[in-house]
Formats: structure tokens, C-alpha cells, sequence
């Protein structure tokens, strides 16, 4: 048995969803069929209670869960664990109604009204005491339950308030972090600059859409309060269910990218990581390959968050979702590929929204696997059976993880302060872009990077890419230069290192705190295109070498003593270095000035493997490749992501999915997936990542 496995009750992974037998009380004979289809479906776990507050407690103080009870006994009897929610995703109109600060306010300080989800302020004392009151009484009810694997605090937090109790607690939260010292909050968020000085922090209001939003510390630290009003009512709810007697883990579902919240802070304060995965298949501009690659971008960025460990893919959509432009379904055998996906990333379970689909409003034609029709032959159930069959055929992978060893630096930060710089051009920063960009440039090399933070631990890789680290924290410069003495592989781009945490300028050249050392050069100007604009580079001491075209951004480099890998050819810039590579210490800093097409810079992404010795291998297009690991036992997911059949060669072990023995050479069809194991005497593969 794996020690990583998240839920020793269940051998082998978890494949289930949301289900929501509240809406068919009055229908047994529906809920005896449904335990009926999830058997033959395979499934063994089912999320209950996300949106079910109104039920549990239909007036105030009236709480009865006999009928999640009931169901939840039958259930555990037919082998079918729950994922237990906290209703606060959505409250009842009666909450509203006699407790209205329970509903945030928008951007311009206006109360909202009763209704869709997520509308509920965090900080609302009034709030706060009726989920006090119905997370005690589930964690009474149902804490220990042999049926009971983990809950799952709220559902997809999200969003900010401004109403009056958020503006106080912000100014509370600013009074903390700066000591109770408005100078030093007017130093940092440099307030001189047009007369936008504090005396207390009792002036000061969240950014307001019709109030402040020039001065770019308050935006950044708003939205790091807001991270923190967020976790800090998940940490409520955790806290309220763990008095009340309940030991099993927590998670909430994170939402992939998700702009609003820093995920990085939340994650050190629930147990396991879950996201909800809903990648947009076969659409008109761009290749279903290029899609999965944004998704295993995701998977890699949550698999990051506690490597140790499998995280969970609490749901997708079997079939389609209903809430896009075009709402298409998945062609035949795409389910089984994006689910097999998330396994072969690192996670334990295969979730979804739904397991039935809901009879009205507005979610009721969201893809499930019991669709309206009511009966077990549908493709889409086909196709959830016959997945959840090959889930069996690979249940020892429960509790394997990857063993990574390049990693990409992702900062929410970083991102909200790119974004919000009144520098560059609004149309074509693309930080988020350009990061998976480099992602899927290792992707292609059969190498699986992932996805951290500048702060997280850097022990574990040889490879590390920054692009666009235009924040750095505290300390940041002092743990490049040291990761890079000790023999790493540092990679960055253009508007590197420009402000500190405070967004203040770094001054004295950037790339800043001490890295123009470690980088061996320094920007002295940052250059934005227009689309038309025209420049390219060409590579030294390459023989043939052919020009690379520079787009978007350009930046003037001086007093370069690093070695040049490349100059520009045109512009007020001919000449100039453009790709640098510096020795510091055991390692090699690379700087790349300018943007290019990720592809026309495999030869450096080659060489700094090399250099890190790490084994890689042109993949055929549309290929992914993921490893997981447990011991001597290696376990390699190949993904057919393209429409077409492809070959692939160097592959040697046993296809989980077949029991077929691969020596040397494997052939997929489109759609197709393959799951390779061996073990470290005879897998060709595992070099790559010793």
C-alpha cells in the first residue's frame, strides 16, 4: 500500500461526484436506481451537501439531516463513500431575509440582493454565527461516519465584497501588516505622488470602482486582503467542524487560474488540493492538443502545491457544460483522455459535476452521467462505465506522485502587478500566456515541469524558469543567486526583478536586488511593438543558424559580462545582446531580453537539460507525457491529445489498460491513452527524473 494514499477506506482511486438526491426526495424509486447505475458505473464516492442549506435547514433553527442520513447510510452499505459539504456555497432566502449584511456589496458599495451563489460576505458576523450553527450540527450528525472520507468547506470561494465590515477589517488588516504606522504604508504604497497621502487608516477604502484606483500598492493589497478575508472564513468553517468533533481531512475546491485569490496562501490551510476542471474541447480556435496543455498546465500548478501527495480533481463534466457560449459535447472517447489526463498529473480521483442531472433551473442541461432520459445505455454513461473500469485496472497508482525536476515560477503577485503596471501594453503582457507557453516548450521535450512559487522550496529541481518575475519578494535575489552557486539552472526574461513587494522601482538597475550579478548584465530599457513592428535575432557561434523573430518586447541590455547567446538584428537595438547566459557559482544563469516563439528556442531549452542532466525526447505532436512514481515502480501516462494515430518509440513495460507488453514501440489512436509501468531496472524512462 502507497503511504501517499489519500483515503486508505478506498483501494484504489476515487471516481464519483456531485450528487444531489435532495432534489428527488419525493422520487425513491429514482434514488434506489441511481445507487443501481453508480455500481455498474464503478463508482465509489459521491460529493453530498454542496447546495443543500435550504434543505438542512428549510426555516431558522429547524435542522434535520435524517434524509442525508438515510441516504448516506444506504450508500456506504453499497460500497459508495461521501465527500460531505458545507451548504455555504448558497443560502436559503430566509438567512437573507432576516440577516441582509450576509450578502456582500459590490465595487461601488451597494448591497446586493438575495440570490446565485457566492454572494455572501465572509467577514458578516451575522453570517458567521448561522454557519457556526449548521456546521456544528453536521459535524455532531455525522463526524465518524464509516461512510465519511473528507469535507469539503463551501464550494468555489470566489469574489470580493466592499461592504462597510470588509472596509474595516481591510483597514484593520493594513494597520497590521504596517505596523500601525501609516508612514510606513504611505512610504510603501508612495502616496506623495499626486498628493494621495494617508493620516490614519481609517480613510483609507478598498479600491472602490468610483473612488481610488491610481495608487497600485492599495490594488495589490486589497486583493491580498481579499486572499486572506477568503481564507480566513475557510479557516472559520475548518475550525467549527473540527470543535465540534470532526477528524477526517478538509478541501475546497480551488478553480483552476483562478484571478481573484492567491492560491499559494490558501493552500497551506486545508488538507488535501482539489480543482474543478472543465477544459473547453473542439473549439474553432485552437487545437483540442493545445487546450489539454492548458489543463495540464493547471493540473501541474495544484499538483505543485503539495508534491508530497495526491491532490483531487473534484469535478469535471461528463458529457458537456451548459454555461458557455457553445456548450458542445465531447466527441467519443475525449472523456476517458482529459480524465485519464488528471490521473496521469497527479491526482487520485476522477469527480464530476453531476452524477444526475438536475430536472430544472439553471444547471439542468449540465452534462451528468444519468442524463434526463433516466436509463444506463447512453454513450455518455458508456463512457463513464468503461473509464471507471480502467480506473480499476490502475488502482495501485492511488497514492504514487510525480518526482519533478524543472520547475516554473507562477506568483498571483506577480500576476496582479503585471497586470495592474501602467507599463507595456494592456493588449499584449499575456503573463499567463507566456507561462504556459514555456510549459508546454518542456511538455513537448517529454518533460513535466511544475508549477510553484518564488517562495515555495526550490530543493527538489535543477531547472528553474522565471518569466516576467517583475515582483520579486523579500529575500527572492539572495535565493536566485544561492539556488544558482549550488549548481542550478536559472532561467528569466525581459521585466525581471523591476519592484520590490511594494511595487517601489528597484533602483540602482534591474534586474534588482543583486541579480544584474548573478544575471551578469542589466536593463536599461524596456521596448513595447506594435503588432507591425518588425525585429528578429540571430544566434552566435551556430552554424546555419537561422533568425528568430522578436515580438511584442524588446529590452536594452548593458553592461553585459555574460557570455551572448544572441543579438538583435534591427532597430535602435542592432547588435545588442539578446540571449546571455552567466557561470555563477556551479550553476548558469540564463537571461532571454526579448519574446519569441517558444519553439524557435528549443536548442536552449535542450541545452540547460543537458546541462541539468535530465534525459528528454522529441515527443510526436499532440503527445503528453506524465510519470508517477512509488519506490522502484514507474508508472508513464501517454496521451494521445490529437485527433490522429501516432507512434511513439523508446516505451518498455506493461499497458495497465491492456496487459499488452511494449518493448520499444507504442501506437496510439486518437483520443488514446496508455499507461506504462516498470520498474527502475527496466524502465528506459526513469533517468529522466533521479
Amino acid at each position: 500500500m502507497n503511504t501517499n494514499r489519500l483515503f486508505p477506506q478506498i483501494n484504489g482511486l476515487l471516481h464519483g461526484g456531485d450528487y444531489n438526491p435532495e432534489q428527488w426526495l419525493d422520487r425513491p424509486d429514482i434514488l434506489e436506481k441511481d445507487i443501481e447505475y453508480m455500481k455498474k458505473a464503478h463508482i465509489n464516492t459521491v460529493t453530498m451537501g454542496v447546495f443543500s442549506w435550504a434543505v438542512h435547514e428549510p426555516t431558522e433553527g429547524n435542522i434535520n439531516f435524517d434524509w442525508l442520513a438515510e441516504i448516506m447510510d444506504k450508500l456506504y452499505d453499497n460500497g459508495i463513500y461521501t465527500v460531505l459539504a458545507t451548504p455555504t456555497g448558497a443560502r436559503p432566502a430566509w438567512l437573507d431575509e432576516k440577516y441582509p449584511s450576509a450578502m456582500r456589496c459590490d465595487e461601488m458599495g451597494v448591497r446586493n440582493h438575495h440570490g446565485l451563489r457566492h454572494n455572501h460576505c465572509m467577514q458578516s458576523p451575522e453570517f458567521r454565527q448561522r454557519v457556526n450553527i449548521i456546521d456544528t450540527a453536521l459535524a455532531h450528525r455525522f463526524a465518524g461516519h464509516p461512510g465519511l472520507l473528507m469535507w469539503h468547506i463551501s464550494n468555489e470561494l470566489g469574489g470580493y465584497c466592499y461592504c462597510d465590515t470588509c472596509r474595516k477589517k481591510f483597514q484593520q488588516w493594513l494597520a497590521d501588516k504596517y505596523d500601525h504606522d501609516i508612514e510606513k504604508l504611505n512610504k510603501a504604497w508612495w502616496t506623495t505622488f499626486w498628493s494621495h497621502r494617508f493620516n490614519s487608516f481609517e480613510q483609507i477604502d478598498p479600491p472602490y470602482k468610483n473612488g481610488e484606483n491610481c495608487v497600485l500598492g492599495l490594488n495589490l493589497d486589497w486583493k491580498r486582503f481579499s486572499t486572506w478575508s477568503a481564507t480566513d472564513f475557510m479557516k472559520f468553517e475548518i475550525e467549527t467542524l473540527k470543535n465540534a468533533g470532526a477528524k477526517e481531512p478538509t478541501t475546497t475546491n480551488f478553480m483552476e487560474m483562478f484571478y481573484d485569490y492567491d492560491y499559494h496562501y490558501m493552500k497551506d490551510f486545508i488538507d488535501v488540493i482539489s480543482w474543478d476542471n472543465y477544459p473547453e474541447m473542439h473549439n474553432n480556435w485552437q487545437t483540442d492538443a493545445d487546450q489539454l496543455l492548458e489543463r495540464s498546465f493547471n493540473h501541474a500548478l495544484f499538483r505543485s502545491m503539495k508534491p508530497s501527495q495526491p491532490f483531487m480533481m473534484m469535478e469535471s463534466a461528463p458529457g458537456l457544460v451548459n454555461w458557455r457560449p457553445y456548450n458542445k459535447y465531447r466527441r467519443p472517447g475525449v472523456h476517458e483522455l482529459i480524465s485519464m489526463q488528471a490521473i496521469a498529473a497527479g491526482s487520485d480521483t476522477v469527480q464530476y459535476f453531476q452524477i444526475r442531472k438536475s430536472r430544472g433551473s439553471s444547471e439542468q442541461w449540465h452534462g451528468a452521467v444519468i442524463d434526463h432520459i433516466g436509463t444506463d445505455d447512453t454513450r455518455v454513461f458508456k463512457e463513464v462505465e468503461k473509464l471507471g473500469a480502467d480506473l480499476e485496472k490502475i488502482s495501485q497508482i492511488a497514492g504514487t506522485i510525480s518526482n519533478n525536476k524543472v520547475a516554473i515560477l507562477f506568483d498571483w503577485d506577480n500576476r496582479w502587478a503585471v497586470d495592474d503596471a501602467w507599463a507595456l501594453s494592456n493588449e499584449t503582457k499575456k503573463y499567463d500566456r507566456t507561462c504556459m507557453d514555456i510549459y508546454n516548450e518542456f511538455m513537448s521535450l517529454g518533460v513535466e515541469p511544475d508549477i510553484i512559487s518564488s517562495d515555495m522550496d526550490w530543493s527538489n529541481y535543477r531547472i528553474i524558469f522565471a518569466p516576467m518575475l517583475y515582483v520579486l519578494h523579500d529575500g527572492i535575489g539572495e535565493k536566485i543567486s544561492n539556488y544558482v552557486k549550488a549548481g542550478g539552472q536559472f532561467l528569466a526574461t525581459y521585466f525581471t526583478g523591476y519592484v520590490n513587494k511594494d511595487l517601489l522601482s528597484n533602483l540602482g538597475g534591474f534586474p534588482g536586488d543583486g541579480l544584474y550579478k548573478v544575471f551578469g548584465l542589466k536593463s536599461e530599457e524596456i521596448d513595447t511593438l506594435y503588432p507591425d513592428d518588425k525585429n528578429s535575432i540571430t544566434l552566435l557561434n551556430k552554424a546555419n543558424a537561422s533568425t528568430i523573430e522578436v515580438f511584442d518586447y524588446q529590452e536594452l541590455l548593458r553592461d553585459v559580462t555574460a557570455e551572448v547567446i544572441a543579438t538583435y538584428n534591427e532597430d535602435y537595438i542592432a547588435g545588442t545582446p539578446a540571449i546571455t547566459k552567466n557561470s555563477y557559482g556551479k550553476g548558469n544563469a540564463y537571461y532571454i531580453a526579448c519574446r519569441t516563439n517558444q519553439k524557435d528556442l528549443e536548442f536552449l531549452y535542450k541545452e540547460i537539460l543537458e546541462k541539468a542532466n535530465i534525459v528528454y525526447t522529441n515527443l510526436p505532436l499532440g503527445v503528453e507525457k506524465h510519470s508517477r512514481y512509488s519506490g522502484a515502480d514507474a508508472y508513464d501516462f501517454y496521451l494521445n491529445c490529437s485527433a490522429e494515430s501516432v507512434s511513439i518509440d523508446n516505451v518498455f513495460g506493461i499497458n495497465m489498460l491492456t496487459d499488452e507488453n511494449v518493448n520499444g514501440h507504442l501506437s496510439l489512436e486518437k483520443y488514446g491513452v496508455a499507461v506504462i509501468y516498470s520498474s527502475s531496472s527496466t524502465s528506459s524512462t526513469k533517468s529522466s527524473t533521479l
